[in-house]
Parts: C-alpha cells; sequence; structure tokens
C-alpha cells in the first residue's frame, strides 16, 4: 500500500471528490427543502391565528428581557407573529395604549394593573415578567458612616417615588410595619411623586431630593454612580417573591385572538428557557432595547436581585392585591374575571408536549400548579 499508481491515486481522488460534492449537494437539497418545510409550517402557523402583527408596549427595564429575546432569538416569527416593540414612559400610557388598540399586549407592574382594574378598566392579566427587581437608593451622605441599616435612615428625608407603582406600594408596606409615618418631620418620611421611573431617578440630582425608587436596572446605574442602596425587595422578608411586572392585555382581545395570545405565550416560554442556557446572548439581546453597560445588565437578571418568568403567579398577584387594599391604596374588586390563566397553561402544555423530556418545562408546570 505504500506504492500507489499515480493513476489509481488520481481516480481515488476524483471519486472522493465527486463524493464529496454529492454530500454537499445533499446538505443545499436538505437545506432548500427544510427552508422550505419551515414555510409552509410558518404559513400554516400563521392561517391558524387570528392576527399576526403584535405590538408589545414595555418599559426601560430589564424586566422585560422575555420580550426582547423572543423578537431577537426569532422566537415570535417561528410562532407566525410579526412584533413590533415600543418603549413607554410610565404604566399609564401603556393602559391607554391597550385601550386604544395601539397595543396588544402592555408589561405593566402589578400594582398599577390592579389599581387600573379596580378602577373599571377592561385590561385582564394573563402572564408574567418579572418577580422582584426594585428597591430604594439614597445619596451616599447619609449612610457614611453605617455599618448596617435599615428602612428608619429614610426618616427626615424627601424621598422621590412613582405613584401607584410596585415600588411606592412597597415602601408603603415597610413603613407601616417598621411604624414610620409618610409626611414632613425629623420622624417621618416624605414621599414626593412623579410621573416616571426615569423622572424619579433623575430627581435624585436635585439637591432637594434625598432617596429614590428604583426598578431593575436602576439599583445597578445608581450604585456604579456612587449612590448607596437603601434595599432591594428581594432581601426583604414582608417583600420576597413579590410579582413584579405582568403580561396585560384588553379583555376582549385575548377572547377573539385566543390563539395569537397563545403563541405569543409560546414565545415568551421558549424565550425564558434560552435566557437560562444563553447568559451571554441574553445579556446582548437585552443591550439592543435597553442600552447600559453589559456589567449592569447582568447584575439585574443574573445576581439573585430578580427573575423573569411568564408564569403568570396569580397566587402570588392575588395575594399583592389584598395587601394594598388592605393598606388602602385601592378599593376591593373581584379580579377573577381579570385574570386569564388558562393561555399560559395551553401554551406550557403544547410545549412540554413536544419537549416531554426537558427539565426546565418540567419546572414551569410544577411551579404553575403551585401557583396557578
Amino acid at each position: 500500500m505504500k506504492k500507489i499508481k499515480k493513476l489509481s491515486a488520481g481516480l481515488a481522488a476524483l471519486t472522493i471528490l465527486f463524493s464529496f460534492a454529492a454530500c454537499n449537494n445533499s446538505e443545499v437539497i436538505s437545506n432548500e427543502n427544510t427552508s422550505a418545510e419551515q414555510a409552509v409550517n410558518s404559513s400554516e402557523a400563521d392561517h391558524s391565528l387570528e392576527k399576526t402583527d403584535f405590538n408589545i408596549g414595555y418599559l426601560n427595564s430589564t424586566a422585560h428581557l422575555l420580550a426582547f429575546v423572543a423578537k431577537e432569538e426569532g422566537y415570535f416569527a417561528e410562532e407566525g407573529l410579526d412584533v413590533t416593540l415600543t418603549q413607554f414612559a410610565s404604566a399609564a400610557e401603556l393602559a391607554n395604549g391597550l385601550e386604544a388598540g395601539k397595543l396588544d399586549v402592555a408589561f405593566i407592574g402589578s400594582v398599577p394593573a390592579i389599581t387600573f382594574q379596580s378602577q373599571g378598566h377592561d385590561l385582564t392579566i394573563f402572564g408574567g415578567a418579572m418577580t422582584n427587581g426594585h428597591g430604594y437608593v439614597i445619596k451616599p451622605e447619609f449612610t457614611d458612616g453605617l455599618e448596617n441599616w435599615d428602612i428608619s435612615i429614610l426618616k427626615g428625608r424627601n424621598v422621590a417615588s412613582v405613584k401607584n407603582s410596585v415600588q411606592d406600594a412597597e415602601l408603603q408596606i415597610l413603613l407601616k410595619n417598621a411604624g414610620i409615618e409618610i409626611g414632613e418631620g425629623d420622624d417621618k418620611v416624605n414621599v414626593v411623586y412623579f410621573d416616571s421611573q426615569k423622572d424619579a431617578y433623575a430627581a435624585l440630582q436635585n439637591a432637594t431630593i434625598d432617596a429614590a425608587s428604583v426598578y431593575s436596572p436602576y439599583a445597578s446605574l445608581a450604585e456604579g454612580q456612587g449612590y448607596s442602596i437603601v434595599y432591594r425587595c428581594s432581601e426583604e422578608e414582608a417583600l420576597q417573591n413579590q410579582p413584579c411586572c405582568r403580561q396585560v392585555a384588553a379583555t376582549a382581545a385575548l377572547t377573539e385572538y385566543e390563539e395569537s395570545y397563545k403563541a405569543f405565550e409560546r414565545a415568551l416560554i421558549k424565550a425564558y428557557k434560552f435566557s437560562q442556557e444563553n447568559e451571554d446572548k441574553t445579556i446582548s439581546d437585552i443591550k439592543t432595547y435597553i442600552d447600559i453597560d453589559e456589567d449592569y445588565i447582568r447584575t439585574e437578571v443574573y445576581g439573585g436581585y430578580g427573575a423573569s418568568s411568564p408564569d403568570p403567579d396569580k397566587k402570588g398577584t392575588v395575594e399583592l392585591k389584598n395587601s394594598i387594599v388592605e393598606l388602602g391604596y385601592t378599593v376591593d374588586y373581584d379580579i377573577e374575571p381579570l385574570y386569564n390563566t388558562e393561555i399560559y397553561k395551553n401554551a406550557l402544555s403544547e410545549i412540554i408536549e413536544e419537549n416531554p423530556d426537558d427539565s426546565i418545562y418540567a419546572g414551569f408546570e410544577e411551579h404553575f400548579e403551585q401557583y396557578e
């Protein structure tokens, strides 16, 4: 075998060359068939959906990463949806967008979603977005020399917050538990309200504001700018596992476009799995919509201060609703007609049927059954 005639070698080379070419052609044909099959599947998916154009409203927060990942990684398109993402400044603007028919889905804080419902707005919660992820920060001169502190360091301070927000409700819960009143005076906390989180945070530049509410990623931004974190809600026993942002839609739309909303939910479930397995790419996807330093994104998303999940967490949201009603934050009402868990349940069931051995999806099913 050490000596091979040139002719034989040439024939062998040609045989290999043609075999390689045939293999490549086979791959091309295979890829073309796959593309054609995907096109057919996409066409079939589109045909089964009541509507395919979806407008989603979100806030300037890493909390809404599931929508960012679903868009950037192609999960919306895979489900037959053509999604447009638009950033808004406040929960009120998002609610208005839903009611005006300009938005199909809005990521709205749980507290404003609850208060809007209690005021008669026909808006339904049908999924989750984030748990925890917010708190308060204070100027460093008020914490110099302190090794440990609690909510009492806000006494006598002017605190910027956003009315009708999770952060504000949580602050009131903590102050009530500590026996601290809201108002002016050395033994009270003076809350100054702003229209949006962005405005409340920017107010720290004002000499008259001492502290401010934050949701992700403002806590990390504040710390990077030298402010001190008074508390993160995930570290407060009374506030742990607090449902923050929820997926909200016009009630009638969820009935009229049920298959489309199920497709939307399937995309978010897939996005969650991706975020658990691809940290760096997830951070890159988030940065496309929330343009801040990647280290801040990593801290907010993977630092253990909050968790983004599409699970509706009805149990946790109802408990929060009861808490803020008791607090006098809003009036009581029947939340049942305005909480839809079937869309998520059906979407998750389909995905588990397609991926029976996936541990992440199985964990979702267990969590849903526990907190439905």
